[in-house]
Formats: C-alpha cells, sequence, structure tokens
C-alpha cells in the first residue's frame, strides 16, 4: 500500500484468499499498515464477492460496508478515519502466483496510471513472469528484500474448487 496518488488512480493492492468478503475484509482491517491510516468505510464491488454484508466485524471493531453505484470491477475503496479515499486493486483469489506478484507490484508502483481492469487484462494476457520485470520503476515500491507481509497469511492458499 502507498500513499494515496489522486482520483482515477490506483493507490495500491489487495489479493484476499477468497471471495468471502467478510473473512477477507476482517483481515485486511486487522493488518492494514498503521502508519497509513486506519479503515472506517469500505466501498466494494459486488461482482468480486459471493455476498456483501453492510458491516464486517473486525478486531477493532465494525467496518461499514458499501457498494459502488457502478460495476467497477476488481476496485475497492478504503475510507480512512482522517477522511482519506484509498483506491485499491482486488486481485482475484484464484490467479497463479506470478500473475498475482505481478498485478499487486503494477498497482503499487508510484505513479502508475493503468486502472484495475487494465493491469488485470495485462497479467491474464502474459505468461507467468518475475514482476519486478515488467512493472518496476525508479520510483521504487513496496517489493524487495524488506517486505513486510501485510497479514498473519504467509503462503498463497489453493482456491477449493
Amino acid at each position: 500500500m502507498v500513499e494515496p496518488q489522486g482520483e482515477g488512480r490506483l493507490d495500491g493492492g489487495w489479493w484476499p484468499q477468497s471471495r468471502d468478503l467478510t473473512v477477507e475484509l476482517a483481515d485486511l482491517v486487522d493488518h492494514f499498515p498503521a502508519h497509513v491510516g486506519t479503515i472506517s468505510r469500505v466501498l466494494v464491488s459486488p461482482p468480486d464477492w459471493d455476498a456483501s454484508p453492510d458491516r464486517v466485524r473486525a478486531t477493532s471493531g465494525h467496518v461499514e460496508v458499501g457498494s459502488f453505484p457502478h460495476d467497477d470491477t476488481h476496485v475497492v475503496g478504503l475510507t480512512l478515519t482522517d477522511h482519506r479515499l484509498l483506491r485499491v486493486l482486488v486481485v482475484p483469489a484464484d490467479i497463479s502466483a506470478g500473475r498475482g506478484e505481478e498485478a499487486l507490484l503494477a498497482a503499487a508502483t508510484p505513479g502508475n496510471t493503468h486502472s484495475a481492469a487494465s493491469i488485470l487484462e495485462t497479467v491474464h494476457e502474459s505468461e507467468d513472469v518475475d514482476p519486478n520485470d515488467q512493472w518496476n520503476d525508479e520510483g521504487g515500491s513496496w517489493w524487495g528484500p524488506n517486505a513486510i507481509a501485510p497479514s498473519f497469511r504467509t503462503e498463497r492458499q489453493s482456491p477449493s474448487r
């Protein structure tokens, strides 16, 4: 996750492990970087989830959940307690590891101008490659030797089918 980029741009990426918004959002809220802020409200794209509750209980309390008025697939809006809004790419849970990492890197690259749809389209069309070769630029990113997992989950779980 990076600082807000401005209207229409992505501020980072999120790779939930399932389509269960209640579980995944609670995990995101509980493990959101404290230096960025605290999530107070979330706007989701209903096609990305199996169900969309009105509220989700996290360790810190309830978070209000709403949905975008237009289908803005693969984007989640995070409103922080200081009223900043972060637009975050939602990487589909069932995407391959290489493509998921590539999508996260693209979304978190400072100065990115790619929409969520174009990032996912690009990673789906390409072979699994080293994400640093595709998206990294001189602006730096979260990708690197000191990257910290945003959650207690340390490995991607295989999608259940």
